[in-house]
């Protein structure tokens, strides 16, 4: 299933940045092998949970893997994970290549292993930079790309982090398409090669593709910024009962919203009156946006801005989403059964192809499910194996414990 069907992948990511990539690579159909130390990926310990080690972040980020667990640090495990290498088309890692580099598993030798293997590292920033060797977290890189700055000048002042893993999310999305492409590139050449993708970089474009503005030119016309994004009243709308999100964009909407509505007086409003003209005034376009919002009820006003074709949506909360009329008509949700946690939440595949249908085969593994599975396609014999668990290579699989 899935149209990366047949691609083996050797995921020696942990955290989230490279595990979310990982993880649409195998929603994608990929045969994602996921590399653990023996004592697990750290969001493993993330709660709340029914079972330890097997935490939400975990579960909601290492689904469609096989989890094995070695001890690259002991030679036994780094040659158990070389010959995992060998046969693999993508190796996904997220420590600095500094640190491949000490367990002898950086490009120059994996390559002379595999000369197909697309070897692709997810981590802070460019090589050739005086930042090669700093370690990078999410928040780090929000702060250095000016994400808290730019929250501060939208709201009370004070810098602070979008509340959510941005960072990494989108570097592990760009990250499958740089190994997507990477993999076209090898079909057409017969030879893989190393990508790297950093977040510092990554990021930077990302932010400034928004918010160059005047320093775009040479000298600057302005000290950057795009004027909507920054609109303190660039916001959900409060109304009689609730909030609500809404964005009258275009000149066919804002003439839509002004009859809906009876505005006649902001029709004539030279600063409503075109589309720059709003881009100009935009503080002043929100401010009177938000006042008229109050007016009515929240389904009063989906009813009237859904009949007038102004896009608007409501304002979810985490539980309200679960219960969006469009997510629950199409299973966005579902709650499947998991071998060890029970029924669980589950998200589908986003993205729909008409001829090799992607969707969620396996749920997130347990540490080491799939250890011995994984060894004997490598061809270790049944000993082999033994002798690895016996000097702490590796762990039993969680069935032969239980």
């Amino acid at each position: 299933m899935g149209p990366l069907q047949g691609i083996k992948v050797i995921d020696m990511t942990t955290v989230l940045m490279g595990p979310y990539a990982t993880q649409m690579l195998g929603d994608y159909g990929a045969d994602v092998i996921k590399v653990e130390s023996l004592e697990g990926d750290v969001t493993r310990l993330i709660g709340p949970f029914r079972h330890p080690g097997m935490g939400p972040v975990f579960l909601n980020t290492n689904r469609n893997k096989r989890s094995i667990c070695l001890d690259l640090k002991k030679p036994a495990g780094r040659e158990a994970v070389l010959r995992l290498i060998k046969t693999a088309d993508v190796l996904v890692y997220n420590v600095r290549p500094q640190a491949m580099a000490r367990l002898n598993l950086g490009y120059d030798v994996v390559s002379e292993i595999n000369p197909r293997l697309v070897y692709a590292g997810v981590f802070g920033f460019g090589q050739d930079g005086p930042y090669a060797t700093k370690p990078a977290y999410d928040d780090l890189i929000q702060g250095a790309t000016g994400l808290p700055a730019l929250m501060a000048q939208t709201s009370d002042g004070i810098p602070r982090y979008v509340p959510n893993a941005l960072v990494d999310r989108i570097v592990g999305l760009t990250a499958v398409g740089a190994i997507c492409a990477s993999l076209v590139n090898r079909d057409r050449t017969g030879r893989g090669q190393r990508v790297d993708i950093p977040m510092f970089e990554t990021m930077a474009g990302f932010v400034m593709g928004d918010h160059m503005g005047g320093l775009t030119y040479e000298p600057p016309l302005d000290k950057g910024g795009y004027a909507r994004h920054l609109s303190r009243d660039r916001r959900p709308y409060k109304t009689k009962d609730g909030y609500l999100s809404v964005i009258v964009y275009n000149d066919k909407q804002w003439e839509s919203f002004f009859k809906a509505t009876g505005r006649d007086d902001l029709r004539r409003d030279a600063k409503f009156a075109t589309f720059a003209a709003r881009a100009a005034n935009i503080d002043i376009v929100y401010g009177e946006l938000a006042r008229i919002f109050e007016t009515r009820t929240t389904d009063e006003w989906i009813e009237l801005l859904t009949k007038a074709d102004v896009p608007v949506m409501p304002m979810h909360d985490l539980e309200t989403m679960l219960q969006d009329e469009h997510l629950v008509a199409i299973g966005y949700f579902p709650v499947v059964e998991h071998p060890t946690e029970g029924p669980i939440r589950s998200m589908k595949v986003s993205a729909a192809w008409s001829d090799t249908p992607a969707e969620s085969v396996r749920l997130a593994p347990r540490l080491n499910e799939h250890g011995a599975e994984i060894l004997s396609e490598a061809g270790f014999s049944g000993e082999e194996i033994a002798a690895l668990v016996r000097d702490g290579v590796t762990k039993l699989s969680p069935a032969t414990q239980g």
